[in-house]
Parts: structure tokens; sequence; C-alpha cells
């Protein structure tokens, strides 16, 4: 039976990862560090739990080596924790950085650092899953240091793919796009949450979208998939259909102004000749 730590697990995405994986039939070992929320998740799945702050240098090593050694081997690494304050970048301080770094960054590599190990000993294979955003390619107002750290957590994921590659553990991450997951950290009205949820697919992100993806990447079904980052973002990723075409045709068929004729035509001075 397959033994899953989630970390993050009290809320959001990381909630919806550990029922997912409550309803494959593995073994849970869920962290957070809200103790009342996480007991009450971990009651009803029939999980353990340990509460730990990940944002703390020991924090990592400690999920991951108490749940291996406490509850056994452990097959699955999903790191789900993390923080989204608003800051503006004028406003970040050394502290407020680090905090974010230490959770969003630091934690998922010091955690998938203290698997590799363990699993290299053990000489068995493992997975593990990391939550990125796409934030790592595409920054807004107030999210500079969580988009930095994003960026980060996937470069620490291609990194970690190729050396631990060999061993048998692959390292991958899912990229999602907005989820609403009623952040006390960081809430947010529903006129935001329209205004970034534009997609192709035209609806906003749920976290069981999200932790189906986690789900596939992590297990047998993707066993020669590492170092990957999966968008599952309902397109968003692919551009920016909402914004007005280059060229808008007026009732001639070229934008007042402009030589540009209509757009999916081309001008007289670019098509070919006869003789």
């Amino acid at each position: 039976m397959t033994h899953a730590v989630v970390t993050g697990a009290a809320g959001g995405i990381g909630r919806s990862v550990a029922e997912h994986f409550a309803r494959a039939g593995a073994e849970l070992t869920l962290v957070d560090v809200d103790a009342d929320r996480l007991a009450a998740l971990a009651d009803a799945l029939g999980a353990r739990h340990l509460v730990l702050d990940l944002g703390g240098a020991d924090g990592p090593a400690a999920a991951v080596g108490g749940a291996w050694h406490t509850h056994g081997p452990v097959d699955v690494l999903v790191n789900a924790a993390g923080i989204y304050p608003s800051l503006d970048m004028a406003d970040v301080t050394a502290a407020a950085w680090d905090r974010v770094f230490a959770l969003n960054t630091r934690a998922p590599v010091l955690a998938t650092a203290e698997l590799a190990r363990l699993a290299a000993e053990a000489g068995r294979p493992a997975s593990v899953v990391n939550i990125s955003s796409g934030a790592a390619l595409r920054a807004r107002p107030g999210g500079g240091p969580y988009a930095s750290s994003k960026a980060a957590l996937e470069m620490a994921t291609r990194a970690a793919a190729l050396e631990f590659g060999p061993l048998g553990i692959r390292v991958n991450a899912v990229s999602p796009g907005f989820v609403a997951v009623d952040s006390a950290c960081n809430p947010v009205t529903d006129t935001y949450a329209a205004a970034v949820s534009v997609n192709p697919l035209g609806r906003p992100g749920t976290p069981a979208d999200i932790a189906r993806a986690v789900l596939w990447i992590a297990g047998p079904e993707a066993s020669w998939v590492t170092g990957e980052i999966l968008r599952v973002d309902g397109g968003s990723g692919t551009g920016a259909a909402h914004l007005p075409r280059l060229w808008p045709p007026d009732a001639s068929g070229t934008s007042p102004g402009s030589p540009h004729p209509t757009p999916g035509t081309l001008p007289d001075s670019t098509k070919g000749h006869t003789s």
C-alpha cells in the first residue's frame, strides 16, 4: 500500500490532495501547522498527522523522517504547504522575504532531500510532487516575493529530478492556475478572483482539478515522467485571449490610420509576383 506524506494538508489544495489519495487507498501522514483543522481532517480520513512548522530549518526533515521511522517507508511526498502574502516589492523586508522562501522553496527542497536520503539507503523508489504556481512565469502586483519563490521551486524541482533520477526517485511539480482556497493569509475578493481566472476553458479551477493531476503524476502511470512542470490552469498559460486584437478591422477592412490589412490577409507588397 502506498504511504503518502502530504504537507499543507489542513486546507485548500493540500486537503483535496489528501482526500484523493485516501480514496485511492493510500496510507496517509498529513502535515500542517494548523493543529485543529489538521486533526479534524486526519480523523475524517483515518490518517495519521504531524503538527509542524515547515518554515523552520528542522521541520521539513522532521516531517518526512518522522513519517518514515514511525509509520514505514514513504512512497510519495506532496509538498503543498505554502503562503502567499500580498507584499509590494518596495515594501519587502529581509524577514518577510525569508519567510516566504523558507516555506515555499526551502521546505520542499529539504523535505525532498530527506526523502531521497532515506529512500536511497533503503534501496526504494519514491515520487515527489511540488505544488508550484502560474506565478512562477508571470508576476502580478503584490505577488513578487511569492512569484520568485515559485520560480525558484520549479528550478529546484528540475535539479532534484536530474540528481535523484538514477536512484529511482522522480521529482515533478504541478502548477495550478488561480484556485480559490479561502486563504486566511491572503483572502481575495470576487472581483479579483474573476479577473485572474480568465482562461480558454472559461471557468476557475478547483482544488480537485489540482488533486487529480497530483495523483496521476505521483503514480505508476507517470513512471517515466520526471523533472516536469505540469500546468493545470485551464489554458491560461497559453496566452491572453481576453486582450484586444492587434489590428481590429474597421468597416473598410483596415485599421484607421494603419496600412495593415484585415487580419489573415497579406499586404500587396508581400504577395508573390507572376511573370
